[in-house]
């Protein structure tokens, strides 16, 4: 039995499903059969197991826990010439942050939750128990493996594994880009009597600002999006009259950062709003 195959066999035997990959560190082309997609392709592809053809093929989606398909003589050739053991991350519940150099590493450590880190050859992974989407280049040198992904097995690791953080899957969000061109016009809604503002009922401008803090806490997704929309919906309306004051502001990033947001992206957001109204 050839090192790797011992190798894939001991982490199926742990719920992680293995698969073998070739010279370049990628999947082994599909078969004959499937070659080209002749076959239609696997069966519910959002979910690890093995390709309906016996070889190992279909990247990711070929990924498995089950021994007698690991082991058979069709994935023999396979295991054979294999460089490595990958095994499919959101299959197993995981999340893995890809950090592709220094820079990229020194990020995470300031920014991230501490969890399970494996060295690589060029920078770690941290291993995070959750799933969630695969995102490539979140930010620089930095890549997410869960669903729909596979990465290399290079070893156990040190450090306990936490919970996905949800700082980590709001990278996957893109954040709004900042708008470059002329501000467009906004209509804002006249003033009854020399610029008197009918914002600054307090009821009225608490209201709003507690219904703002609640839509950033109660997100479950997508909170780089959610927590801009929420900014741009908060300035919409005050942004022009002064109501806002500065601990109006600190309340809205105390609720984004609550969610996992870091203050530059608290910053970037308000100021990518202020610009798409013009302000």
């Amino acid at each position: 039995m050839s090192g790797h195959l011992h190798t894939a066999l001991r982490l199926a035997a742990e719920g992680l499903p293995v698969l073998p990959l070739r010279k370049g560190k990628v999947p082994f082309g599909n078969c004959p059969a499937c070659a080209r997609n002749a076959c239609g392709g696997r069966p519910n592809m959002k979910t690890p197991g093995p390709c309906i053809c016996p070889d190992p093929c279909h990247a990711w989606a070929a990924a498995t826990t089950d021994p007698s398909v690991i082991a058979s003589p069709a994935w023999a050739p396979a295991w054979r010439e294999a460089l490595t053991v990958a095994y499919h991350p959101g299959g197993a519940g995981l999340t893995v942050v890809d950090l592709d150099n220094a820079a990229a590493v020194a990020w995470a450590r300031e920014t991230l939750p501490a969890t399970r880190t494996v060295a690589t050859t060029r920078g770690e992974h941290w291993i995070y128990q959750g799933a969630m989407r695969s995102v490539n280049a979140v930010r620089d040198g930095v890549d997410i493996k869960s669903t729909m992904a596979y990465a290399r097995w290079l070893g156990p690791g040190t450090g306990t594994m936490t919970s996905l953080p949800a700082v980590v899957r709001a990278l996957a969000v893109k954040e709004p880009s900042t708008v470059r061109q002329a501000p467009h016009a906004v209509t804002v809604p006249a003033w009854a009597g020399e610029g008197a503002c009918r914002h600054r009922t307090p009821t009225y401008l608490d209201r709003g600002i507690a219904m703002a803090e609640q839509r950033i806490t109660e997100a479950r997704s997508a909170v780089h999006a959610t927590v801009y929309r929420t900014f741009l919906a908060v300035l919409s309306t005050h942004g022009r009259c002064g109501c806002l004051t500065e601990a109006h502001i600190a309340r809205l990033f105390t609720a984004a950062q609550a969610k996992g947001e870091s203050p530059r992206h608290c910053t970037d957001a308000w100021t990518n709003a202020r610009t798409t109204l013009g302000l």
